[in-house]
């Protein structure tokens, strides 16, 4: 069933970051389902795979967010692929978990670096782009973690908060130019990460679960739909805005 016309991706362009797996992984999939032709750009694709397509039926290409040459590469090969990019989803991004008092220096700095830094200078390179054409949707990957407090996740949180302020101050200075920014704030998302990190703490999931009013946790699918509708006309005239997909996490 194809797609309402206001929420059709048909004929737009579109660049995702963590496009490899969990979230960046759904919202690719979701893309290309709803008609939009995309690239994704990963840490995780080897360098002899980039330019190959995935299962998804999307364009890989290889990025570490922490290498700002790399960046400017993987942006510029994305706009050649694409023929100009429509559509931005910065998802790619990492966590670390410690408490705040025991935070190693080094994992704040690659925190930082690379869900902050990374994700504004991908903002950046492919806002300018959306400026000088006049028209664009950019959907920044924040979370419930920018938005409110949980322990164990310092780095995370600040760098996910910072996203939010980058969302809307992005929003109001290219909003002339009718490039809309916007943020998508998940709740806890059952993705392979997340699995994995349950493992080491098996008590995690059930902190989120029992403070969940709908009484289960995300699925990638979740936040795939909402990126969706943002980069599509159904949000015409919305910007600047945190979409909370948290099950209602956030509204006690």
């Amino acid at each position: 069933m194809s797609a309402t016309p206001a929420f059709s991706l048909d004929g737009r362009r579109a660049f995702v970051t963590g496009s490899e797996s969990g979230l960046g992984r759904a919202i690719a999939a979701a893309f290309v389902g709803a008609g939009a032709a995309v690239v994704g750009a990963d840490v995780a694709v080897a360098p002899a795979e980039s330019g190959s397509r995935s299962s998804a039926g999307h364009s890989r290409l290889m990025m570490d967010l922490c290498d700002r040459d790399g960046i400017a590469v993987a942006v510029e090969r994305a706009i050649q692929l694409l023929g100009g990019i429509d559509i931005c989803v910065n998802c790619a991004g990492i966590g670390g978990r410690s408490p705040a008092e025991e935070y190693p220096d080094e994992l704040w700095d690659r925190v930082l670096a690379t869900n902050l830094t990374g994700s504004f200078a991908v903002a950046k390179l492919v806002g300018r782009h959306m400026v000088e054409h006049g028209a664009g949707s950019i959907v920044n990957i924040a979370s419930i973690g920018g938005i409110v407090g949980y322990p164990g996740s310092v780095g995370y949180q600040a760098s996910k908060g910072a996203i939010v302020q980058m969302t809307r101050t992005l929003a109001v200075e290219w909003g002339p130019s009718n490039v809309r920014v916007n943020a998508i704030a998940p709740g806890h998302i059952a993705t392979e990460l997340v699995q994995r990190q349950w493992q080491v703490e098996p008590q995690l999931k059930d902190f989120f679960l029992a403070r969940t009013p709908l009484g289960r946790l995300g699925d990638p699918s979740d936040i795939a739909n909402a990126a969706v509708f943002l980069a599509s006309d159904a949000a015409r005239m919305i910007t600047g805005q945190v979409l909370v997909v948290d099950g209602g996490y956030t509204s006690q």
